[in-house]
């Protein structure tokens, strides 16, 4: 970890952190994740519900079968909607080799009991800080979109302990960054009013 990201600020984060698709071989130690974690938590958070629930996953077996069926599901939703993801060809989930948790250690699943009205945006706050706060710490970090419906089949949530009542919303994962990671363009605010 650089010194340089150890002590970084806010905006310096904010604006320096990417998401990374490369990762050494490395799983996070117990008190890593769990200083992420308390990062987490202290996102801002709708009728202080903090509705936010955990799924840490470390074995590279569980990480690999996740994988493989997420990538199962992605191919099959994409051949029927016919859509162009944009970052990937179509076809892509459909690569054998291709690990859509680019070989990260860590996956945290950020998830939420759906009862409150702002329970997902919550959940998204913390995600927010946690990937922050990894970057930090010299971590990389990832949002997984592709393996929220992998995630929320039952024998899957079963096997992470997640409650059949709790929503898997945002994975995440964390490593190592392995090679550097480079600055994707953003477009100015669209201001639609300015009273």
């Amino acid at each position: 970890m650089s010194e340089s990201q150890t002590g970084a600020s806010v905006m310096a984060a904010i604006h320096e952190r990417r998401s990374v698709r490369s990762y050494s071989p490395y799983v996070m130690d117990q008190s890593i994740v769990r200083s992420l974690l308390a990062a987490a938590v202290r996102a801002p958070t709708a009728k202080h519900e903090e509705p936010w629930i955990f799924a840490i996953v470390q074995d590279n077996g569980l990480l690999k079968r996740i994988s493989d069926l997420a990538k199962k599901l992605m191919a099959e939703s994409e051949s029927q909607a016919h859509v162009d993801r944009g970052a990937h060809p179509p076809d892509f989930f459909s690569i054998e080799h291709f690990n859509i948790f680019y070989n990260a250690g860590t996956l945290v699943v950020i998830c939420g009991k759906l009862l409150g009205e702002y329970v997902v945006a919550d959940c998204w706050l913390a995600a927010e800080n946690l990937m922050l706060a990894a970057f930090s710490m010299g971590l990389g970090t990832c949002v997984i979109g592709s393996a929220v419906s992998a995630l929320n089949r039952p024998e899957i949530k079963s096997e992470l302990n997640i409650p059949s009542d709790v929503r898997v919303i945002a994975p995440i994962i964390i490593g190592v960054p392995e090679g550097e990671t480079g600055l994707t363009p953003r477009k100015e605010p669209h201001i639609c009013s300015w009273n």
